[in-house]
């Protein structure tokens, strides 16, 4: 095998995000862009040589293509074996689970998660370290470096390899195994659930259900997992077939992006469960007939149910949450006398977390929820989790979330967002917010009088780490809140995500709708910040 050391100069704005970098696919289709980030993340490491590499992606567009040019890199570069789901397919929490069962050295990972896909959408590519989960700031700050700085990459000369066939094949000194992209992450999750029981809820007619795959990368996983293995029946699977555009379609699973499955639950009295899950696997979705549950209710019902699901039957070590999550898993935290942390947005400050064994599950607002089985969040995890608490209490969804809330209260919540705005409206909108935090506690809005005010700041428990920048908060006196930030997972312009929360222990208001509740914070939120102002936007592009 001819190795070829190829000059290289860099390009601007290879930073990588909250999930690492992502950009329109013309963009990686550029001569050498895809090299130098994926040469850049190997000189960010130690002691790969001779060790295991796992690499898939989502199958959107590009995604083969892209996976070649890492084999001949990883060969190059002295990784000693790669590990590829059959086609290039494999999910997020998939990666996570397989590089923690082989033990491998880490895995890189080929999507843009939610993000549109086809020659003209997003592409993305990301880094994940040996427990399966993102790679800390410290790498991800160092890849970014490398890239800044990178003069040549390494690329073996050597044929494509075919990804559509199981088995092993050599470039050289490196081993090529492509792998089935389902197997180990089903095995995973029979370990965790009751199938029989689940199985004997669907044969026995008590549930009838549809997931969304919506032509993204859980098809396959679904089709084998709900269909096969559990008996659900076929056809339960809607859009269970990847396709590289995901069939025009935005693989967001919300009330917004996913209108086929929500009239399905709205409107099919047939149907008493739905659940969705986005490009790369890692978001869920979770309906009941006519009633949507809040992936902040989500995380505080699993965590509150977790002793009935055989995996968790022990009991939650603690749980932890993103600091725009909404505060109801706190509730159940207090309730179950465990701890709760609030950490930034992004999946891999719960890492640290879950190695040192201080939390069992963990979740974020935006469709994110997991546990200690892997280093991700896992859509399709999350959907077996609402399936054996159905099948063990055999209420339906919304009976559960609603008797949920008499027991610990209602979180009333609302995330707001904003996309595709002018960036430089965006920040404006930051600095204008930033500008208030010394001044607004104390002030009155309508009957809301603001007590604290602040950019939220982390320190990692485990390592010490700092995080600063990660939200502006404002709080006042009856525990209500408002929360900014701009998203790190677009590819153009900004998108601001607001949210907005208030507690209610009143259960004989927990049936009013969220807009209607929150309705003056919402109109305090824009007030404070500006919102129509700085983005010129009336209304914002999603409401969750």
């Amino acid at each position: 095998m001819k190795i070829h050391v190829r000059s290289t100069t860099p390009f601007e704005g290879q930073k990588p995000g909250t999930s690492g970098l992502r950009k329109k696919v013309h963009s990686f289709q550029q001569p050498r862009y895809l090299e130098n980030f994926v040469q850049s993340i190997f000189d960010s490491l130690d002691n790969f040589q001779g060790k295991i590499l796992v690499v898939g992606g989502d199958g959107r567009y590009y995604n083969q293509q892209a996976i070649q040019i890492i084999l001949k890199m990883a060969a190059a570069n002295g990784f000693g074996k790669v590990l590829v789901g059959q086609n290039g397919i494999l999910s997020t929490p998939a990666v996570s689970a397989i590089i923690r069962k082989y033990q491998a050295f880490g895995g890189i990972i080929l999507s843009a998660s939610h993000n549109p896909g086809g020659k003209d959408g997003d592409f993305g590519i990301k880094y994940n370290i040996s427990n399966g989960g993102p790679a800390p700031e410290k790498l991800t700050d160092a890849i970014f470096a490398h890239t800044k700085t990178v003069k040549e990459y390494r690329i073996a000369d050597t044929t494509d390899v075919d990804l559509a066939h199981l088995g092993q094949t050599q470039l050289e000194d490196m081993q090529v195994e492509i792998i089935d992209s389902v197997k180990d992450y089903a095995e995973l999750m029979e370990s965790l659930f009751d199938f029989p029981l689940i199985r004997k809820m669907f044969e026995s007619g008590a549930c009838k259900m549809r997931f969304d795959a919506m032509h993204a990368v859980t098809g396959p996983y679904a089709k084998e997992i709900l269909e096969n293995r559990l008996n659900a029946g076929a056809g339960t699977v809607l859009n269970g077939t990847p396709l590289e555009d995901f069939g025009q379609g935005h693989p967001d699973p919300n009330l917004t992006y996913a209108p086929e499955l929500v009239n399905l639950l709205y409107h099919d009295p047939e149907l008493n469960f739905g659940a969705a899950s986005d490009g790369d696997g890692d978001r869920n979705m979770i309906l009941g007939q006519q009633f949507f549950v809040t992936p902040s209710d989500s995380l505080a019902v699993l965590a509150a149910n977790a002793h009935l699901v055989s995996g968790y039957s022990t009991g939650l070590k603690g749980v932890a949450r993103s600091m725009p999550t909404s505060m109801a898993v706190d509730k159940v935290a207090e309730k179950l006398n465990i701890s709760c942390y609030e950490t930034p947005t992004g999946w891999k400050f719960f890492g640290n977390l879950l190695d040192a064994e201080k939390i069992t599950l963990c979740g974020e607002e935006s469709f994110g929820t997991g546990s200690n089985h892997v280093r991700e969040k896992d859509g399709l995890w999350a959907v077996l989790f609402w399936l054996n608490i159905l099948a063990v209490r055999q209420l339906p969804v919304a009976e559960i979330v609603r008797e949920h809330w008499k027991t610990f209260g209602r979180n009333f919540y609302t995330r707001h967002d904003y996309e595709n705005i002018e960036l430089h409206g965006a920040n404006d909108l930051i600095h204008h917010l930033r500008d208030q935090i010394k001044s607004l506690p104390g002030k009155q809005f309508k009957h809301y009088q603001v007590v604290f005010s602040d950019d939220f700041e982390y320190t990692d428990s485990i390592d010490g780490s700092v995080s600063k920048a990660q939200g502006v908060r404002v709080g006042f006196s009856d525990s209500s809140r408002i929360v900014y930030r701009l998203s790190g997972t677009g590819t153009e312009g900004a998108t601001l995500r607001v949210y907005v929360e208030s507690f209610e222990p009143d259960p004989e208001k927990h049936h009013l709708d969220a807009q209607v509740a929150l309705h003056d914070l919402i109109e305090i939120a824009d007030q404070i910040a500006g919102i129509k102002r700085f983005t010129k936007r009336e209304q914002p592009s999603v409401i969750t």
